[in-house]
């Protein structure tokens, strides 16, 4: 399905269940922006073999350490409430197990800035493949019996695209239960407790510092910077941490979270480029 036609049918609808705003969503939709510094960032994760090299090193790494997990020599140094727990596994989905940057290429080419329109349409057509490693990890974590938990700030309008979208990427053991979609704040912890009920989660994947703690929401460059040096021992242990230089909180934090135009989003990248 061409992506406009996606659009379309997201709209009418929309317009028909929730009764959307089609003119003000349209307006929304057709504001121009220029999007051109974005380029680099879809390009590298659509056609550098870096970036391939660099997800399967994530899930090399997170198989590695499931593995070791897995071992009876580790549940026995666990306290002992917690060994007989089934494990689990905390994913985000967006360009951790779902690559969406044909989406951001469309809004390059268009000129058009980010739009809930635009983004449910994408979602509509059930196209995003899977992030190189994930299927085979994450089936493979199924297999030894640990629950995956989705856990992403899709809203929770979209669980039926998402879901589908899952399966025909070829995860397995996907269903409402485990895919946990945003219905109120952007913040994960209640969602990451469901994951955490009954099971003992072995490890947190995110190409977004948040995807790990709320420790890193809504804070400053400067801030974040510290919290992961907090943090350090956890990555490459409990934190697995895909790349994703398209979007995510590190360019919210530039523009320090307000709500600018393009072009006040232009200064503030501009202005916080360091210089020799």
């Amino acid at each position: 399905m061409h992506f406009l036609q996606g659009l379309t049918r997201f709209l009418l609808l929309s317009a028909c269940v929730a009764g959307l705003n089609i003119a003000a969503t349209s307006q929304q939709v057709a504001e121009k922006a220029d999007l051109d510094y974005q380029t680099a960032a879809v390009l590298y994760m659509q056609k550098a073999a870096e970036y391939r090299a660099l997800a399967y090193q994530a899930y090399n790494l997170a198989r590695l350490r499931l593995d070791a997990d897995l071992d009876k020599k580790n549940v026995k140094k666990l306290p002992k409430e917690q060994r007989k727990l089934p494990r689990s596994i905390v994913v985000d989905i967006d360009e951790t197990v779902l690559d969406n940057s044909p989406s951001q290429a469309y809004g390059i080419k268009t000129g058009r800035p980010f739009s809930q329109a635009d983004w449910y349409a994408w979602g509509e057509m059930r196209k995003a493949k899977a992030i190189p490693g994930a299927v085979d990890f994450l089936n493979y974590a199924v297999s030894k019996g640990v629950k995956v938990f989705y856990v992403s700030n899709r809203d929770e309008v979209q669980k039926a695209a998402t879901i589908a979208n899952l399966k025909t990427a070829g995860f397995t053991d996907i269903s409402t239960d485990n895919v946990l979609l945003r219905t109120a704040g952007s913040g994960k912890d209640g969602r990451r407790a469901i994951a955490a009920n009954r099971h003992r989660v072995v490890m947190l994947i995110g190409d977004n510092l948040d995807d790990f703690t709320s420790a890193f929401e809504r804070k400053s460059v400067a801030d974040r910077f510290a919290e992961v040096e907090k943090a350090r021992e956890e990555f490459g242990k409990r934190f697995i941490v895909l790349p994703n230089a398209m979007y995510g909180t590190w360019e919210n934090a530039i523009y320090e979270y307000g709500r600018l135009t393009e072009a006040q989003k232009a200064e503030k990248r501009a202005a916080a480029l360091e210089l020799p």
